[in-house]
């Protein structure tokens, strides 16, 4: 949008999600970063633009190492809190055209992320991005992506349990990864590709 939008409990108002088995009270809004797209289309020759996965918002002069769960932070007047990591799917890699898709947001540790809204407000193009709080230091996007998919650690994914603001459903995961270990449905996704 060119202009002011509504961010409330549910997500921007007049946008939706396609898939009934997405959103939820934990991914009202979906965040990508230009320092993605500028990845993609630099080390693989892609053509992507902000807007191309989906997402809500995308943040430029930041990357995700910067940017961790739990986080509190206020753009235009509505307060967000990031609550995990987006996981990609077979649906994006149709739409980029890429069959390894999934494989490559995953090797490359770069997914993206989904964020519950704690106090609706207005937001629009250029407003700044405004760290409030962070609870987890230690907890960046791409360390967690790392515990979940590519390389498990114990320790962390037990202190992933614990970090304030992080999604039930993703603590859960971290638990199960480490009962099932290399059964579990995320350690396949880095080899993955789709029809």
């Amino acid at each position: 949008v060119n202009g002011p939008v509504l961010a409330q409990k549910g997500g921007l108002v007049g946008d939706k999600v396609a898939q009934s088995y997405h959103g939820g009270e934990d991914a009202d809004v979906c965040v990508h970063l230009l320092d993605h797209y500028r990845f993609w289309n630099e080390q693989y020759g892609m053509d992507l633009h902000p807007g191309f996965v989906g997402e809500n918002f995308t943040l430029d002069q930041i990357t995700e190492e910067q940017i961790c769960v739990g986080d509190i932070v206020r753009v235009g007047t509505a307060l967000f809190q990031v609550s995990g990591s987006r996981t990609p799917c077979a649906n994006l890699a149709r739409r980029i055209g890429r069959k390894d898709w999934v494989k490559l947001t995953i090797r490359e540790n770069r997914l993206g992320f989904y964020m519950r809204v704690l106090e609706a407000g207005m937001v629009q193009p250029d407003d700044a991005w405004q760290l409030q709080e962070r609870f987890n230091p230690d907890g960046s996007l791409p360390a967690i992506n790392r515990c979940l998919f590519l390389d498990y650690d114990p320790v962390f994914a037990q202190r992933m349990t614990q970090m304030q603001g992080f999604a039930d459903w993703w603590k859960e995961q971290a638990i199960e990864r480490g009962k099932q270990r290399e059964a579990h449905w995320t350690t396949s996704l880095k080899d993955q590709v789709s029809a």
